[in-house]
């Protein structure tokens, strides 16, 4: 807990539907409901007009026409949601680097690491200038709450809407939170709701008078612990500038109930391909392949397959979550379906085989040099076969290379080596390591791929030096093919 309300919370109002109003002058005023479609579609967003018929997000939008009949229904339009959500975070960026975003709209912001706000009047000011900049920026509003904790922040925020600013001043907050439902704090679904009901227990100020033994008997320690804390306004978590994804995941519901196998098949693989766009454009590769069905009858199965390593490679996911499938009964029907990737990395299986491979490399050619030692009597060996890359921000000519041992005299250099695998194009550089004779040695790959890096150098051990520019290269470690 902070001595100043500095940690601020941002939820902009209704925001899918705001940004269609925003966007179309003739739905200004009108009742606007985002969400799919289709008889099983759920609304996403509705705009306060249509909230006064009791239509709300996550309801089903069959449900919302009978509420709403005479409501404007849109599909969602992510891109220009994107957009704007881009000019909303760039105001909240010029307040302070540290930057939370939870969503397109929501976002906790460290007013403090900005030099922006140090009291409850700086940060009342930073607030009522961050909202106006909002409206001027995009025409949409925003609601603000200013605490000085995140729990606190976001329940200001939520207590504000809508286009409001609510600030909660330090000590204030036990006095302010106990009248409110036990819904209001973090992480007390319905379940826990109901289960706290029961137990007559419905506001936040009769969980602080239960007390910390009594919650942790009903609920689980760690669960306990945690609601006791915030009953009581505690909340030490930090503004974290960057929150890693843990999990990368797409999934359809069908109009009508599928049977058809063959069609079951081709919808997973076409969600897994869309899967993987979303991975690869996060700059991540997972290792865990996710397949989620909901059949007929409403009950939900989920099936997953961790992989040897990470990987961004849409036949791998496909391959995976076709077996997966294979193991799920559709014969009633399916009404959903998804594919997700978890254990997410910033790197792919090629780079682990590139660790290992240079590892051994390394041994093998320490092992090679001693023998080539060992028979120095009979004859030297050759000496070592530098290579030549031709690529971005890689010189031409030969590379400089270290002899072998026992080598005498210059090393040669080769010609230029190019191989191409399908669409991707590899630049070749034959290392320092070959040893006349031993069959083994290194390569270092430069590859120049979609979902690469330019320029990345990867090391694998090869089993033949004595390679031409149309041979493949055989790489050793490689499970399901050997050569690229």
């Amino acid at each position: 807990m902070r001595a100043a309300p500095t940690i601020l919370h941002l939820d902009m109002d209704a925001f899918y539907a705001s940004v269609e109003q925003a966007s179309k002058p003739s739905l200004r005023g009108k009742a606007v409901i985002v969400g799919g479609l289709g008889p099983r579609g759920v609304v996403a967003t509705a705009s306060y007009e249509a909230r006064r018929f009791g239509v709300h997000s996550a309801m089903p939008m069959a449900q919302a026409r009978r509420l709403c009949p005479n409501g404007a229904y849109l599909i969602p339009r992510f891109r220009l949601y994107q957009a704007v959500s881009e000019v909303v975070m760039g105001l909240l960026r010029e307040l302070s680097p540290l930057v939370e975003p939870l969503s397109l709209d929501e976002a906790f912001v460290d007013l403090e690491a900005g030099g922006t706000a140090f009291d409850s009047k700086s940060a009342r000011e930073t607030g009522e200038r961050l909202r106006a900049d909002i409206r001027a920026a995009t025409g949409l509003s925003g609601s603000v709450g200013l605490a000085g904790s995140k729990m606190l922040a976001k329940v200001a925020s939520e207590e504000a809407k809508p286009a409001g600013l609510l600030l909660i001043e330090p000590g204030t907050e036990r006095e302010l939170l106990a009248p409110m439902s036990v819904r209001t704090l973090p992480g007390v679904g319905p379940v826990t709701g109901e289960h706290l009901r029961r137990a007559g227990i419905t506001t936040v100020g009769d969980l602080a008078e239960a007390g910390e033994d009594e919650l942790v008997r009903m609920v689980g320690r760690s669960h306990g612990v945690g609601l006791y804390r915030m009953a009581l306004g505690l909340d030490d978590r930090p503004v974290v500038a960057e929150r890693d994804a843990k999990s990368v995941s797409v999934e359809d519901t069908f109009d009508v109930d599928l049977h058809d196998r063959v069609r079951i098949r081709t919808e997973v693989q076409r969600l897994a391909d869309r899967c993987v766009q979303r991975l690869r454009g996060s700059g991540h590769s997972g290792r865990t392949i996710v397949l989620k069905v909901r059949r007929y009858d409403f009950s939900t199965l989920t099936r997953s397959e961790t992989l040897r390593g990470p990987t961004d490679d849409p036949a791998v996911v496909r391959e995976a979550a076709a077996r997966l499938l294979e193991g799920v009964d559709t014969t009633g029907g399916i009404r959903l379906l998804g594919v997700g990737v978890t254990g997410l990395a910033d790197y792919t299986q090629e780079d682990l085989f590139a660790q290992s491979m240079a590892a051994e490399a390394e041994a093998a050619a320490a092992g090679a040099a001693a023998e080539g030692a060992a028979a120095e009597p009979h004859g030297a060996p050759e000496p070592a076969r530098p290579g030549v890359a031709v690529g971005p921000g890689v010189s031409e000519g030969p590379a400089e290379a270290a002899e072998p041992a026992g080598s005498t005299g210059e090393p040669e250099p080769v010609p230029e080596r190019r191989w191409a695998a399908g669409s991707d194009v590899l630049h070749a550089v034959y290392g320092p390591g070959w040893v006349q004779g031993s069959g083994v040695g290194r390569v270092t790959v430069r590859f120049e791929q979609p979902g690469s890096a330019p320029g990345r150098v990867r090391t694998f051990r090869v089993e033949d030096p004595e390679l031409e520019p149309s041979d493949p290269l055989p790489l050793v470690g490689q499970d399901a093919a050997d050569t690229l």
